[in-house]
């Protein structure tokens, strides 16, 4: 059922023969699922010289052409999408219906992109006299693109779909504890007829990867979403060569329920976004501030949809919480907990391991505990809620707004006035309100402050991979 895990460079699929390697593990059994090769310098040298050359073929196909093969890549994807779900839950141990949902939506972003590299216009300019003036868009060059393991199929997709459209090759790192659902769509594109070298997949010690294809010259991209202090390290390599970088970090999304909104019908609705993959989400909602009025009746909903949700093997029927993805997101749990407990937090629901099998953690909601506790600061990555109670529109402001980062911020109110100025206020790179749906392939999807720069999704998802140029023609 699971993968044949291998490295895609060249258009050939290579399997570990004398590389060395590490074993994937299922976070619902922990056991191995298969064993994953590593890239050797050798290889990363060899994925450059096939991208260059996939560069310079595919920047002169046209859009028209580029888009019958991504359109034939996600149509694959879409045919075969039981067996990458499984594959994806297998590796990941999310719940087997997010996993479909997953894969179909990354068939999406494909196809969306397909359709918008033909779209990636230029202009002419009316010039000062007897000048011909245009502005043309040209594909930046070979990427270099790093994606996690919470999302093993979407964040690639999301790099892949923008890249190839614009007329990028790609070098893809994808996650070493979650390679399994992205080789299979990166088989989708090779079975679609993408020319070798265009898309490149390999996997490896990050550190030694990322250092090595970022310090290349003929790489002149990279993107990358993970954690801020990666980001940042990446983004000072990216800088001594100039290269242009879309970072999509982390965040610690506030939630803000107002005294006027339906308080039962806000804790169903963002209830169901904090568990969905076990909280390990970038744009989870992670912060509640509950305005006094309704704080009660919120929390007593909240609580009892997060007592009521199955945790199990995301395989099972019926399960709507798998695993954790590893031993040390529980240990991470478990130091969150205890720190707020100490700081007179009361666990209300969950805190604790289930089970001595599997990384599973229980949906957690904590409440009193104060602004300046780990839960209330640090991305927790996991299925804690803390809930905490506010009373004025400036006070709350104030609140969501104090910490350095900005990817993503929900709100719920029944004032249409009140709509618009929670969604001005929140300093956030996504706002939704009365909503919880922030990310499609038609918008932009990114944060500010320490929260990254640059957007996947959308226009300016395209417009990343994309160098702009002036042309005045006497």
């Amino acid at each position: 059922m699971y993968s044949n895990l291998q490295l895609f460079i060249d258009g050939q699929w290579l399997n570990g023969d004398g590389r060395a390697g590490e074993d994937v593990i299922n976070p619902a059994t922990e056991k191995p699922l298969a064993h994953l090769p590593h890239a050797s310098i050798a290889d990363l040298d060899h994925a450059l010289e096939a991208a260059k050359k996939g560069f310079a073929a595919w920047r002169t196909t046209s859009a028209y052409d580029r888009a019958k093969i991504m359109r034939k890549a996600a149509d694959l994807m879409r045919e075969r999408y039981d067996a990458i779900s499984k594959i994806l839950t297998l590796e990941e141990g999310k719940a087997y219906p997010e996993a479909r949902a997953e894969v179909m939506t990354s068939a999406d972003i494909i196809e969306w992109y397909a359709e918008e590299g033909r779209r990636a216009y230029g202009r002419v300019v009316p010039g000062r006299g007897k000048v011909r003036q245009i502005v043309v868009q040209e594909p930046v060059g070979i990427v270099a693109a790093f994606t996690p393991w919470n999302f093993p199929a979407l964040t690639p997709a999301r790099k892949i779909g923008g890249a190839l459209a614009a007329g990028c090759s790609l070098i893809l790192k994808a996650s070493e504890e979650t390679p399994g659902a992205c080789v299979e769509m990166v088989r989708c594109f090779a079975d679609a007829g993408l020319p070798a070298g265009v898309l490149n997949l390999v996997f490896g010690v990050p550190a030694t990867i990322s250092e090595h294809l970022i310090a290349k010259d003929d790489v002149r991209k990279i993107s990358f979403t993970g954690s801020i202090p990666v980001g940042k390290h990446l983004a000072t390599l990216a800088a001594k060569t100039m290269k242009r970088a879309t970072m999509e970090l982390g965040g610690h999304s506030p939630v803000v329920v107002f005294a006027d909104a339906d308080p039962e019908k806000s804790a169903d609705t963002i209830a169901a976004f904090k568990y969905r993959n076990s909280g390990q989400v970038c744009i989870s909602p992670t912060r509640f501030y509950v305005q006094e009025a309704v704080y009660d009746r919120f929390l007593a909903r909240f609580t009892e949809y997060a007592k009521a949700l199955k945790v199990g093997d995301g395989l099972e029927k019926g399960v709507a919480m798998g695993p954790l993805a590893s031993a040390r997101r529980i240990d991470v749990m478990e130091s969150f907990v205890q720190d707020a407990k100490s700081r007179g937090g009361k666990v209300v629901a969950g805190g604790q391991r289930r089970g001595n099998q599997g990384f599973f953690y229980d949906p957690t909601v904590i409440t009193e505990v104060p602004d300046d506790c780990k839960v209330m600061t640090q991305e927790p990555f996991g299925p804690l809620a803390p809930v905490v109670t506010f009373k004025t529109m400036d006070e709350v402001v104030e609140r969501a707004n104090s910490l350095p980062y900005g990817l993503a911020a929900y709100a719920f109110t029944g004032s249409a006035r009140t709509a618009n100025m929670i969604g001005e206020a929140l300093q956030s790179g996504m706002v939704g309100v009365n909503s919880i749906n922030v990310s499609t392939p038609e918008t932009p999807f990114g944060g500010v402050k320490e929260s990254g720069y640059g957007s996947e999704g959308g226009l300016e998802g395209l417009q990343a991979y994309l160098n702009t140029k002036f042309i005045s023609q006497a």
